[in-house]
């Protein structure tokens, strides 16, 4: 066998080392004497392996693979093992077609509704986001399928995708975008990274030194393979001097001249191919699948995608107990999408499903059908209309499929409107008309706008469900299963609501990220600003009740405690959900964030207590002055509940992190800060300085608000010695 190590690539010829950086047609890395090519292929969601001449947009036909439910709704499942599981499943399909490296997951955050590839992330949240991942890669890689985490990074719209620059404040990029990327590679340890096409502050994220080297590897310690996305890299010398080690899919012979010609002429340091072509070859020797392509059990991995979008799909209202359905009564089924469903997304994460089963086809046999509307068209057809609405007013209850038709949303490009079709809502709207029970079953890849739903007694959210989408769908319309999804992204009232609606897609070339921190709940929440259904929303069948809430100081961790107990009666899970809010650091904060969640399975009447470790990492911030996560000494919430907005357990906890938020007194320093910090030393100095007899005098005046709020230079005007302040100001910062 081969030793794979720097003699080895040293050895090669100059023409060898450039192949190996630059992709042998669409899927496959370059072959060199003694080491085969090896395979990489799209799937998030399911594997999407094709031909050797085939394309990145999937028009050419794949293999039969089982379509599992899109990221956006397995994030819904809020549940590590599920994810684990979606990726053992995934690394099984990829190991037996002898793929080496399968193209996912996706974890960019979801900055704006509009943002075409939604469907394809996790959610708004970077814990959440990343919690998922993680679980995802490692369960995937323990099965011998590398992963490639993607769109590395700030990757939050589609269209000009391969230009635009991605604008955003330093702090913002590392608490929220970055993040989950974070996580994943400390946790996970995955294969590779996939860069993304579009621009951070102006620099091409293929060319991007400071986040392909400085912060992925010398900051993160990521020693894996830096690639490109299909089409990403505009300068590849300028490329492979940031970091990126791979280019996909390659220029062919073009670029191995490429590279050739900057080496000779002195362009390019030969040490620099030399360190990624060796990284390419390390890749291929850990990942590489060997033999001939094997049969695995699709029809099991059909069950578990069934599964996953039973843990997964989300019950959003349910009012006067509409659901479960009523078995007795008849049921009218009506939607073009219950028979031509929406199960998955577009452009490269399209997979030739394995066995569709429809909601038509799964429907129980006491339904009947009526099309309703036709998704090629927003048109209202009177005909399918008539026959929709007088099946309607024969039932006892209806199901309605409503949703996006497939051209609204998919990779490439940017989505318009968070409205669904016109001829769809009208139909809604002369449904319930005649008929008081109805149901909404919706099919998309992200937010809708429902300005309609006061109209429905029950809606269903069921995101892209993959090809088991009848069978969970009925799963949870008829009770088989308690559904116990939660939203990872919130629902806004209008389009108009979301922080970033003035300005995104507003310019061609640059994307500014004007809201900051402030992204999904961190905007909705911190402004009190009403949705239609909040972050970490979801119902069941059965009820749950939280009580007991301890919270408990231990060094650099706080350990929560709380009971959770299934007070209804049918066994449940429910997703427990704990966010910390910071009241005393000096900068801008989110009134809360989320900072753990478990998912809880309870009996009825059954009480679980739930103990949780909350590490020091969520309780800090980015300071970009000081380039370090800091957390402050002082006054926090921590808040237990079903979702961002339904809190049901809140205790104050004041949390000696090490860090003081008044690091350095200046003549900057504000007289409210030196007051309300009482620490010890600042005691000290304002009683050697005879500063605090001065400062508790004017403090108890008329003009106590007034000069409270004045920085300690400008206590001159208090007949305040300025030697005197001076002097405090050295001994506090003893």
């Amino acid at each position: 066998m081969i030793k794979i190590n720097r003699t080895f690539v040293e050895g090669l010829t100059l023409k060898e080392k450039a192949a190996l950086v630059t992709g042998h047609d669409f899927w496959f890395t370059a072959t060199v004497p003694g080491v085969d090519k090896m395979m990489m292929t799209d799937g998030p969601s399911g594997l999407r392996k094709q031909a050797d001449d085939a394309d990145a947009l999937g028009l050419n036909d794949s293999v039969d693979a089982v379509c599992f439910p899109c990221s956006a709704l397995t994030a819904s499942s809020f549940d590590d093992d599920m994810l684990m599981k979606l990726g053992e499943n995934l690394g099984i399909a990829a190991k037996a077609e002898r793929v080496g490296v399968l193209l996912g997951p996706g974890v960019n955050i979801k900055r704006s509704p509009l943002a075409g590839r939604n469907f394809e992330y996790f959610s708004e949240d970077p814990l959440l986001a990343g919690r998922m991942g993680t679980a995802y890669v490692k369960g995937m890689q323990s099965k011998g399928v590398g992963v490639s985490v993607k769109h590395f990074a700030l990757n939050n719209r589609e269209n000009q995708r391969f230009t635009n620059s991605s604008n955003v404040d330093e702090r913002t990029m590392r608490e929220i975008y970055l993040a989950q990327f974070e996580r994943i590679v400390k946790e996970a340890h995955p294969a590779t990274i996939m860069c993304s096409y579009n621009k951070v502050n102006g620099t091409l994220n293929s060319q991007n030194q400071r986040l392909l080297t400085r912060i992925l590897r010398d900051e993160w310690g990521f020693d894996g393979l830096v690639m490109s996305d299909w089409g990403a890299v505009a300068d590849h010398v300028a490329a492979l001097q940031a970091g990126l080690d791979l280019e996909m899919p390659g220029k062919g012979s073009a670029s191995v001249d490429e590279i050739v010609g900057v080496i000779k002429d002195g362009r390019l340091d030969e040490e620099v191919l030399n360190k990624s072509a060796l990284r390419v070859l390390r890749m291929v020797a850990k990942w590489q699948a060997k033999g001939a392509v094997e049969s695995y059990d699709k029809d099991a991995q059909h069950e578990f995608a069934r599964k996953v979008a039973d843990d997964s799909i989300v019950l959003l209202k349910n009012e006067h107990h509409e659901l479960p359905l009523d078995k007795q009564s008849s049921l009218a089924v009506i939607g073009e999408l219950a028979a031509r469903p929406r199960y998955q997304g577009g452009g490269s994460s399209h997979v030739n499903a394995h066995q569709v089963v429809t909601p038509l086809a799964a429907m129980p046999q006491t339904a009947t059908y009526a099309q309703g509307y036709r998704l090629a068209s927003d048109a209202v057809d009177d005909e399918l209309t008539a026959a929709a609405v007088n099946l309607a007013r024969q039932s006892q209850q209806v199901v309605y499929f409503m949703g996006y038709p497939e051209e609204m949303e998919s990779e490439g490009f940017d989505k318009t409107t968070i409205d669904l079709p016109g001829n769809q809502v009208d139909l809604l709207n002369q449904l319930v008309q005649v008929n008081h029970h109805v149901t909404v079953a919706l099919q998309n890849g992200s937010v809708v706008a429902m300005p309609w739903a006061d109209q429905a007694n029950a809606i269903v959210e069921t995101y892209l469900a993959g090809e088991a989408v009848g069978e969970a769908t009925w799963d949870i319309l008829t009770g088989k299963v308690n559904p116990s999804g939660k939203l990872s992204e919130t629902f806004p009232l209008r389009l108009a609501d979301n922080p970033t609606y003035p300005t995104f897609n507003s310019e061609q070339n640059e994307e500014n990220y004007h809201e900051g921190l402030f992204v999904g709940y961190r905007y909705y929440d911190s402004k009190q600003l009403p949705v239609r259904f909040p972050f970490g929303h979801g119902l069941s069948y059965t009820t749950f009740s939280y009580h007991d809430l301890k919270v408990t100081d231990n060094d650099d961790q706080v350990q929560v405690e709380f009971q959770l107990t299934n007070t209804g009666d049918m066994p449940g899970r429910e997703v427990a959900q704990i966010y910390v809010g910071n009241r005393v650091s000096k900068v801008e904060k989110p009134t809360k964030e989320l900072r753990d969640f478990v998912k809880v399975s309870l009996e009825p009447g059954q009480s679980k207590t739930i103990c949780r470790t909350l590490e020091r990492r969520a309780f800090a911030w980015y300071n970009p002055a000081e380039k370090r996560w800091e957390a402050d000494n002082g006054r926090y919430e921590i808040y237990v509940g079903s979702s961002v907005e339904d809190i049901r357990l809140q205790q104050s906890l004041d949390y000696e992190l090490g860090q003081d938020p008044l690091q350095k007194v200046t003549a900057e320093t504000y007289v409210v800060d030196i007051v309300n910090h009482q620490s010890p030393k600042i005691k000290s100095a304002l009683e050697q300085t005879g500063l605090g007899r001065q400062l508790t005098a004017i403090l108890q005046s008329d003009s106590a608000q007034i000069f409270e709020n004045i920085p300690l230079r400008s206590l001159v005007m208090a007949d305040i010695d300025p030697q005197v302040v001076q002097k405090f100001i050295e001994l506090a910062n003893i």
